[in-house]
């Protein structure tokens, strides 16, 4: 108790307020998505549904629609078992000319995955993991938790594809947990793999870490995450334990324009921070989708 007082004391030592997040982005330039910006995003949206298939449809890439779509993919490795683990799958798209890393989202009715959603006291990132990634950096300790449980697994299965195809591109993609748990690969994945290039593309991220760690993933990585209309779940958990998004937004609208919010949480109404200020305005069916036509979960 007293190792977690210590901890949340020291984020909120590291966070600023909204008001200051406000002065710094009112001014921004928010521009909209063209038809073919926003479709060159469906084969990531396929990917991180199909990551919601089963373990035997994603290794034998039968998942259906989601499978379909991205039809050239091949396959090297899966895992979890959706409560413990999160389900996860590598593999090669010769289209995309890319190794893929997906990760499940939340399986609502595994209590394991809703224990690590809501396991939200911060914590440090592994050293073995994370080398060099140090405090003040601070996570969530349930994604943190279950991003360890798998990493080592992955790495491997991502080294041996990369290989395999002479690959120079990753990305990595996930949904809700599973973006979270795709942000981490971000951070993860380059500290122990040099000479190709990383994108993560997420869909309905929760906050992850602090300020520290929003500024690492800003000067480290390249992040899209797209949030649809008014879904709660990015502005969970709450700015008052000190979370804070990085930079990337692409916010889908009820008009459905996609627009490229900048900064790390736009105030702007026309982006999720200024649109859903409060977690009950949200609208919890937005977090499924759709995200120009794919509903999470839904092409299996």
């Amino acid at each position: 108790m007293l190792l977690s007082s210590i901890l949340i004391v020291f984020w909120a030592l590291t966070s600023v307020n909204a008001g200051t997040i406000a002065g710094e982005y009112r001014r921004a330039t928010i521009e909209e998505l063209t038809p073919v910006q926003i479709s060159q995003f469906t084969p990531f949206t396929r990917f991180a549904s199909a990551a919601y298939c089963s373990l035997e449809a994603m290794s034998l890439w039968t998942c259906g629609a989601d499978c379909e779509a991205n039809s050239d993919f091949m396959p090297t490795a899966t895992g979890g078992d959706g409560g413990f683990v999160q389900r996860w799958y590598v593999g090669y798209s010769p289209s995309l000319h890319s190794v893929v890393v997906a990760h499940q989202g939340t399986d609502p009715v595994r209590i394991e995955a809703i224990i690590a959603d809501v396991a939200f006291v911060p914590t440090v990132l592994n050293p073995e993991l994370f080398p060099g990634v140090t405090f003040p950096v601070l996570v969530h300790g349930g994604f943190a938790l279950q991003h360890a449980r798998a990493a080592k697994a992955i790495l491997s299965a991502v080294k041996i594809t990369i290989a395999r195809h002479n690959a120079t591109k990753v990305a990595l993609v996930g949904h809700s947990l599973g973006g979270a748990l795709a942000l981490l690969d971000s951070v993860y994945l380059p500290l122990h793999i040099k000479g190709v290039e990383f994108h993560t593309i997420t869909y309905g991220l929760p906050r992850v870490g602090n300020i520290a760690f929003a500024n690492y993933v800003d000067k480290h990585t390249s992040l899209t995450r797209i949030n649809n209309k008014r879904d709660p779940i990015p502005t969970t958990p709450l700015q008052l334990l000190s979370y804070r998004h990085p930079s990337g937004e692409v916010h889908i609208t009820g008009g459905n324009k996609w627009l490229a919010c900048p900064g790390q949480e736009n105030p702007s109404f026309r982006c999720t921070f200024g649109s859903v200020p409060l977690l009950l305005v949200g609208n919890p069916l937005d977090h499924h989708g759709s995200y120009n036509g794919v509903n999470m979960g839904d092409g299996c």
